[in-house]
Protein backbone atom coordinates (compact mmCIF):
# COMPACT_ATOMS: atom_id res chain seq x y z
CA UNK A 1 0.00 0.00 0.00
CA UNK A 2 2.94 2.40 0.54
CA UNK A 3 4.14 2.48 -2.95
CA UNK A 4 0.69 3.74 -4.69
CA UNK A 5 1.06 7.13 -4.33
CA UNK A 6 4.56 6.36 -5.98
CA UNK A 7 3.53 4.61 -8.55
CA UNK A 8 0.23 7.85 -9.03
CA UNK A 9 2.85 9.96 -8.94
CA UNK A 10 5.29 8.67 -11.66
CA UNK A 11 2.41 7.82 -13.96
CA UNK A 12 1.31 11.79 -13.68
CA UNK A 13 4.79 12.67 -14.59
CA UNK A 14 4.99 10.28 -17.50
CA UNK A 15 1.77 11.87 -18.65
CA UNK A 16 3.04 15.38 -18.37
CA UNK A 17 6.27 14.28 -19.86
CA UNK A 18 4.42 12.67 -22.87
CA UNK A 19 2.03 15.62 -23.54
CA UNK A 20 4.86 18.37 -23.09
CA UNK A 21 7.20 16.93 -25.66
CA UNK A 22 4.75 15.35 -28.49
CA UNK A 23 2.86 18.87 -28.19
CA UNK A 24 6.13 20.66 -29.32
CA UNK A 25 7.08 17.68 -31.65
CA UNK A 26 3.83 18.07 -33.56
CA UNK A 27 4.00 21.98 -33.70
CA UNK A 28 7.70 21.08 -35.34
CA UNK A 29 6.97 18.53 -37.26
CA UNK A 30 3.66 19.65 -38.19
CA UNK A 31 2.29 20.50 -42.09
CA UNK A 32 4.55 23.44 -42.19
CA UNK A 33 7.78 21.56 -41.61
CA UNK A 34 8.17 20.71 -45.29
CA UNK A 35 9.38 17.51 -46.28
CA UNK A 36 12.80 17.82 -44.25
CA UNK A 37 11.01 17.66 -41.06
CA UNK A 38 12.59 14.82 -39.29
CA UNK A 39 16.14 15.61 -40.24
CA UNK A 40 15.74 19.53 -39.94
CA UNK A 41 14.59 18.53 -36.21
CA UNK A 42 17.74 16.74 -35.66
CA UNK A 43 19.85 19.48 -37.11
CA UNK A 44 18.18 22.13 -34.76
CA UNK A 45 19.79 19.72 -31.50
CA UNK A 46 22.93 21.00 -33.29
CA UNK A 47 22.64 24.77 -34.20
CA UNK A 48 24.27 26.28 -31.03
CA UNK A 49 25.98 25.56 -27.84
CA UNK A 50 23.24 25.27 -26.14
CA UNK A 51 21.21 23.05 -28.12
CA UNK A 52 24.14 20.90 -28.35
CA UNK A 53 24.32 20.67 -24.43
CA UNK A 54 20.77 19.79 -23.89
CA UNK A 55 21.06 16.76 -27.11
CA UNK A 56 24.25 15.81 -25.51
CA UNK A 57 22.68 15.38 -21.82
CA UNK A 58 19.87 13.63 -22.94
CA UNK A 59 22.04 11.40 -25.43
CA UNK A 60 23.85 10.20 -22.60
CA UNK A 61 21.21 10.37 -20.15
CA UNK A 62 19.31 8.09 -21.95
CA UNK A 63 22.02 5.59 -23.09
CA UNK A 64 22.34 5.25 -19.58
CA UNK A 65 18.98 4.85 -18.49
CA UNK A 66 17.94 2.84 -21.49
CA UNK A 67 21.04 0.39 -19.89
CA UNK A 68 19.61 0.41 -16.30
CA UNK A 69 15.78 -0.59 -17.49
CA UNK A 70 17.20 -3.26 -19.15
CA UNK A 71 19.37 -4.97 -16.77
CA UNK A 72 17.06 -3.48 -13.62
CA UNK A 73 14.20 -4.71 -15.67
CA UNK A 74 15.50 -8.47 -15.99
CA UNK A 75 16.66 -8.35 -12.24
CA UNK A 76 12.83 -7.65 -11.53
CA UNK A 77 11.38 -10.20 -13.70
CA UNK A 78 9.65 -7.19 -15.45
CA UNK A 79 7.31 -8.28 -18.23
CA UNK A 80 8.16 -6.60 -21.98
CA UNK A 81 10.85 -4.81 -20.79
CA UNK A 82 12.30 -3.68 -24.14
CA UNK A 83 9.11 -1.69 -24.18
CA UNK A 84 10.70 0.94 -21.88
CA UNK A 85 13.71 1.76 -24.08
CA UNK A 86 12.11 1.59 -27.20
CA UNK A 87 9.12 3.91 -25.62
CA UNK A 88 11.97 6.24 -24.69
CA UNK A 89 13.74 6.76 -28.06
CA UNK A 90 10.66 6.59 -29.91
CA UNK A 91 8.46 8.56 -27.90
CA UNK A 92 9.95 10.37 -25.33
CA UNK A 93 12.48 9.25 -22.67
CA UNK A 94 10.21 12.36 -20.28
CA UNK A 95 7.03 9.41 -20.54
CA UNK A 96 9.15 5.83 -20.79
CA UNK A 97 11.51 6.34 -17.53
CA UNK A 98 8.13 7.76 -15.23
CA UNK A 99 6.57 4.56 -16.82
CA UNK A 100 9.07 2.84 -16.25
CA UNK A 101 9.79 3.35 -12.25
CA UNK A 102 5.86 2.88 -12.10
CA UNK A 103 6.14 -0.72 -12.77
CA UNK A 104 9.55 -1.29 -11.50
CA UNK A 105 7.65 -0.10 -8.11
CA UNK A 106 4.44 -2.69 -8.59
CA UNK A 107 7.71 -4.84 -9.37
CA UNK A 108 8.85 -4.61 -5.92
CA UNK A 109 5.61 -5.58 -4.13
CA UNK A 110 6.47 -9.20 -5.18
CA UNK A 111 9.62 -10.20 -3.64
CA UNK A 112 11.79 -12.43 -6.46
CA UNK A 113 12.20 -15.79 -5.95
CA UNK A 114 15.39 -15.74 -7.86
CA UNK A 115 16.65 -12.55 -9.50
CA UNK A 116 16.74 -12.62 -13.37
CA UNK A 117 19.48 -11.58 -15.19
CA UNK A 118 19.90 -9.94 -18.70
CA UNK A 119 20.70 -12.36 -22.07
CA UNK A 120 22.40 -12.65 -25.12
CA UNK A 121 18.88 -10.74 -26.59
CA UNK A 122 19.50 -7.98 -24.22
CA UNK A 123 23.12 -7.44 -25.02
CA UNK A 124 22.72 -7.51 -28.85
CA UNK A 125 20.22 -4.78 -28.10
CA UNK A 126 21.64 -3.02 -25.73
CA UNK A 127 24.71 -3.21 -28.57
CA UNK A 128 22.64 -1.61 -31.32
CA UNK A 129 21.33 0.90 -29.08
CA UNK A 130 25.09 2.08 -27.77
CA UNK A 131 25.89 2.60 -31.54
CA UNK A 132 22.88 4.54 -32.50
CA UNK A 133 23.64 6.50 -29.72
CA UNK A 134 27.50 7.09 -30.49
CA UNK A 135 26.55 7.63 -33.89
CA UNK A 136 24.21 10.96 -33.10
CA UNK A 137 26.90 12.12 -30.06
CA UNK A 138 29.55 11.99 -33.13
CA UNK A 139 27.34 13.91 -35.34
CA UNK A 140 27.19 16.38 -32.41
CA UNK A 141 30.34 16.55 -31.71
CA UNK A 142 31.07 17.09 -35.26
CA UNK A 143 28.80 19.80 -35.53
CA UNK A 144 30.28 21.43 -32.69
CA UNK A 145 33.69 21.34 -34.35
CA UNK A 146 34.76 19.34 -31.86
CA UNK A 147 36.56 17.03 -34.47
Amino acid sequence: MAGRPLVFIYLILGLAGLVLTWSQNLAYLGPAAGPGGLIDFLRATVVNPGARSIAFDILILGWAVSIWMVVEGRRRRMKAVWLYPLLGWAVALAFAVPLFLAARELALRTPPEIEGRPGLADGVGLGFLSALVLVLLGLGIRAAGLI
